[in-house]
């Protein structure tokens, strides 16, 4: 799917769910835009939802889908996690070891890639910080670290990782201002790599920066915040209109309808429209 979005430059969205709804609305906002999507789980989700019934919805609605659909482990941080996930069903998974020294995270990164490969898992690890907050990972803005080219270069050879997210100044969470993209730090990233290249904490980015990254080598966007805050507010809008209602499906509903158009939005944006 990434190979596929890198040859033809182009960006494969990466949504994040935490429940039926909003599984739903990944599936149903690709199949409309006819755009390949990768389903996402943090370890949150998991822990909140449950990882069989992350599975099995993604799974069913996959199989309706008319547009390929991936099921993804975002920001798996244990080797055991991520077995974990292989064994439930997920298609591809991340080894985020960036808290690590780079011989540690290239030692386990090396370690998950030996063990999904035989089971046809593709990989992305992570090299660079990336600030805000992902569920119960935390990295402050202060201590955010740009991934290096060259590093990152070096951590590919020796892991052979199928993609891998860096650190070009965007960050997990709501962002207080406008984000500042080290465009040319990606590009140098871009022309030593020869793998896909992610971003993470894409939320809130203005859609001209995460064009120019794509056409700088971004092949797999990653969006969460965005859904969450399209999703909440339609449901506060349904209740403030309607504060007697109890029956969640017109609440849960219409949110759901949010959820679709934002992600349909973001779908166009990466240029996948029409990409299944």
């Amino acid at each position: 799917m990434l190979n596929k979005a890198r040859a033809e430059k182009y960006a494969v969205g990466a949504f994040n769910c935490n429940n039926m709804e909003i599984v739903q609305a990944i599936i149903q906002a690709a199949d409309e835009e006819r755009a390949p999507v990768i389903v996402q789980a943090s370890q949150g989700a998991i822990k909140y939802a449950g990882i069989e019934y992350i599975v099995a919805m993604t799974r069913t609605a996959a199989s309706k889908a008319s547009v390929p659909v991936a099921l993804h482990l975002d920001h798996g941080t244990s080797f055991e996690q991520i077995m974990q996930c292989i064994r439930a069903g997920f298609s591809s998974v991340m080894f985020d070891g960036s808290k690590l020294p780079v011989e540690e995270n290239i030692s386990v990164t090396k370690q998950v890639l030996a063990a999904s490969r035989p089971a046809g898992i593709s990989v992305e690890a992570e090299l660079g910080k990336i600030g805000g907050t992902e569920d119960d990972i935390t990295v402050d803005e202060r201590d955010a670290m740009f991934t290096d080219p060259r590093e990152a270069r070096d951590f590919v050879d020796n892991t052979g990782v199928g993609s891998l997210a860096v650190a070009i100044g965007t960050a997990h969470g709501a962002y207080k201002g406008k984000p500042e993209l080290d465009f040319e730090r990606l590009s140098e990233i871009s022309s030593l790599l020869d793998i896909p290249i992610v971003l993470h904490g894409s939320s809130g980015v203005p859609d001209e920066d995460i064009k120019e990254a794509v056409s700088r080598g971004i092949c797999k966007v990653n969006i969460d915040t965005n859904i969450r805050q399209a999703f909440t507010r339609k449901c506060r809008q349904v209740l403030e209109e309607k504060p007697e209602e109890i029956d969640p499906r017109k609440v849960l509903g219409p949110a759901r309808e949010a959820a679709v158009e934002i992600i349909r939005e973001k779908i166009r944006v990466f240029g996948s429209s029409g990409k299944a």
